[in-house]
């Protein structure tokens, strides 16, 4: 009899634990629904950098996204429209696109990357990189980015804008915009933001069957004749050609700004109570030395070191650890922690260890580093708001860096024998608080 109590009790805690995600799922769409895809929700507008631009005054925009802002597409089209109608007015660019990242780093970057060069006018875009992020996650960070530009500067204008990837269409297909996508349109509510949805027009073709994703753009009479009649949007399927697909984007948004215009007037943003108590207002980001790296790091020169130059518009500082127990030791009050750091193909790995838990290693490598580019290291997010020691030292074992490759499946390029993914540096530049650094 206690035999089959025992094995009906399993069967009870089985049904309950596979039960349990489908119902967090449901409870969270209840909780962020899709919201319907409409081009442009003007809102308050854009009424300072509006009455700037009409009166021939200095203007500076900022460029707050990922790789599809960074590349010359849909950013260096817009700068170049507002130039041209308004040419009395003097319009510049803050180009702060980074590859792969989304409003988790963006919030702690905002700062250093764009208010500190005093921007008028602020476009955001991490809707595609935000896609596989909780909605709850998204409005902390997004409502930190709104909360810092205002707090910094309350006239400093702000759009969110929207682009799409092969991925993430789906939903707009059905006249819905994709999960990111509708919880940056709650924050916008909350603040009055105008959003353009600057993919509108490629899910159209797309729904009409005449949008190619992956193709190149038809050169010979050959390859016109074989896309004849469809609409060449991107070589991949998320990076649109400059060509054809940034430019659907810029007719969206010279679409919108006809509605954004007559909205709102000019003066100071005000800042209503935040959606999220715990919102990342408080995100810092703080130079390396500010955590006094120890046992083998080395703060390299941007005048001497090619490294070093590449990145010292994005890090603070730039410091590389090539020696194992390279180590960071800390301790910071918040929520949250991360390293801003790059990953490579010379990278090694880590071992991070946060107050008495077990400690993890993780790689300074992935799939994708046949190249350097920058990253965060996530230490812990959701702690409690306590005191938390944290330490990260780099080890001397490599990380199996063929069989990283080997699961990325699209690279020939084989790490074995290959000097360049031989060493197993760390280089690094500044901490990421949500919180302060405590001594």
């Amino acid at each position: 009899m206690k035999t089959v109590s025992r094995a009906l009790v399993a069967l009870v805690a089985l049904l309950a634990t596979s039960l349990a995600a489908p119902a967090a799922e449901q409870k969270k769409a209840e909780q962020y629904p899709l919201v319907e895809a409409v081009e442009c929700r003007p809102r308050e507008g854009l009424p300072n950098v509006l009455a700037q631009l009409a009166a021939g005054e200095e203007v500076r925009i900022g460029y707050l996204g990922g790789s599809i802002t960074a590349q010359a597409g849909w950013r260096v089209k817009t700068l170049k429209w507002f130039q041209e109608q308004y040419p009395k007015a003097k319009v510049s660019e803050i180009n702060a696109a980074i590859g792969g990242t989304g409003s988790d780093l963006g919030v702690f970057r905002v700062e250093h990357d764009v208010l500190r060069e005093k921007p008028d006018l602020m476009f955001v875009e991490f809707a595609v990189n935000d896609g596989g992020a909780a909605p709850e996650d998204i409005v902390r960070q997004m409502e930190g980015i709104v909360r810092k530009t205002w707090r910094a500067n309350p006239k400093t204008d702000i759009c969110f804008v929207y682009t799409v990837t092969k991925s993430l269409v789906g939903a707009m297909l059905e006249g819905k915009f994709p999960r990111a996508a509708s919880t940056d349109e709650r924050v916008a509510d909350h603040y009055g933001i105008p959003t353009i949805g600057m993919a509108m027009e490629v899910a159209r073709l797309d729904k009409e069957g005449k949008l190619l994703w992956a193709t190149k753009l038809p050169k010979t009479d050959e390859e016109k004749k074989a896309v004849e009649g469809k609409y060449v949007f991107a070589p991949d399927s998320v990076h649109p050609h400059p060509e054809t697909g940034h430019q659907l984007y810029l007719e969206a948004v010279v679409r919108s700004m006809e509605k954004i215009k007559p909205c709102g007037k000019p003066g100071p943003h005000a800042l209503p109570a935040p959606m999220a108590a715990d919102n990342w207002e408080q995100a810092k980001l703080l130079p390396l030395s500010a955590v006094k790296p120890s046992g083998g790091w080395e703060m390299l020169d941007s005048a001497k070191d090619s490294m070093a130059k590449r990145w010292t518009g994005r890090l603070p500082e730039f410091w590389k650890a090539a020696k194992p127990g390279a180590t960071l030791t800390f301790k910071f009050k918040g929520t949250a922690a991360y390293i801003y750091h790059l990953l490579g193909p010379d990278c090694g790995q880590v071992r991070v260890t946060v107050d008495d838990q077990p400690p993890v290693v993780r790689p300074l490598i992935d799939r994708y580093c046949t190249y350097h580019r920058l990253a965060m290291l996530a230490i812990g997010k959701g702690l409690p708001d306590a005191v938390h020691t944290v330490k990260i030292e780099l080890l001397a074992d490599s990380p199996d860096k063929v069989k990283i490759f080997k699961d990325g499946k699209q690279f020939d390029e084989d790490p074995k024998d290959n000097p360049k993914y031989a060493p197993n540096n760390w280089y690094a530049g500044a901490v990421l608080v949500v919180g302060e650094l405590v001594e």
